[in-house]
């Protein structure tokens, strides 16, 4: 077998958030028993929401999906104010399992707005992430943006009373152009108090650019609706990686795309389960004499609580 080197990148896959949001399921199956409903996929991967479906957990898009008498959990992403508002109204019991990150952006915008600040959001229109931070305000009082070009058409009601907020899943790089962008415009606008891209987006994103400069090909194992995952392709290629690919696991690599490759990088999304990247590998290992590389560049020692009513015993 040909011999070929893996660089691993680390940090990879599972951030907090998406640990914890996992956790908060499986316990509301323990604690309530099946079936427990969840709005939305609770992270954006299929092994995950497949497993977690396995053991009870029923997906839906709407809170209308959802009968009033069994509990319902809100997924890690965030969700509009009007959603907990509709089930209190039905008198459902939710768990809210939005990640305490996204959480920090949606009090950060709910300060502004109190203070008299209209908003602009740098995201994903559509991302459930985006629709549930910018569902925190009012119609209208958060613009949103995804390029540095979108800043030029901002209709805004008083330059000087702006703030902005980002998706917490965005390239670093390419959100600090809008920045730049959006400062130049509106000279007197107010940033985060501390960064909104979260520290996994981030790690992340700096383990795949130290990586891109040795290797021929990156894999990135993540859900193509995941941000933070589709996020690393783009990096790996804006830093020299002429082929990299998203794919969900081991059995959608293309491995005619691959050939005469010596070295392949791989990382994993953030909402991207261990046991993919050990599936990915031992494909490698099949096909290849494989030395694998560890290329770390940060520790993560991160860790949320679940709510507590899934700690209380009954």
């Amino acid at each position: 077998m040909a011999p070929l080197t893996l660089y691993l990148a680390a940090p990879r896959g599972f951030c907090a958030g998406v640990d914890r949001a996992i956790k908060i399921v499986e316990m509301a199956l323990e604690k309530w028993g099946a079936p427990v409903y969840v709005r939305h996929e609770i992270v954006h991967n299929k092994f995950v929401v497949d497993s977690l479906r396995g053991k009870g957990a029923v997906f839906v898009e709407e809170l209308d999906d959802c009968p009033a008498d069994r509990p319902v959990i809100f997924s890690a992403h965030g969700v509009p104010k009007s959603v907990p508002a509709a089930a209190e109204a039905r008198q459902m019991l939710y768990v809210d399992a939005t990640c305490p990150l996204v959480s920090k952006v949606h009090i950060e915008a709910e300060r502004h707005h109190e203070n008299g600040l209209q908003m602009v959001m740098i995201g994903h229109a559509g991302h459930p992430e985006t629709v549930g931070t910018m569902g925190q305000l009012p119609e209208g009082e958060v613009l949103l943006v995804e390029t540095a070009e979108d800043v030029a058409g901002l209709q805004v009601r008083d330059p000087e009373k702006l703030a902005f907020i980002t998706q917490t899943t965005l390239s670093v790089d390419d959100t600090a152009d809008v920045v730049a962008a959006l400062k130049a415009r509106f000279p007197a606008i107010v940033g985060p108090h501390k960064e909104d891209i979260c520290y996994a987006t981030t790690n992340r994103q700096e383990a795949v650019k130290a990586i891109a400069p040795k290797i021929d090909a990156l894999l990135v194992i993540g859900a193509p609706n995941s941000s933070n995952s589709q996020r690393l392709v783009e990096v790996g290629r804006a830093k020299g990686c002429a082929y990299a690919q998203l794919v969900q696991r081991a059995t959608e690599i293309d491995w005619r795309a691959l050939d005469g490759v010596t070295s392949v990088g791989i990382t994993a999304g953030a909402s991207a389960p261990e046991v993919l990247i050990n599936e990915v590998i031992d494909a490698f290992r099949a096909r290849y004499d494989v030395t694998v590389e560890l290329v770390e560049t940060a520790k993560e020692r991160v860790e949320f609580k679940v709510p507590r009513v899934l700690r209380e015993t009954a």
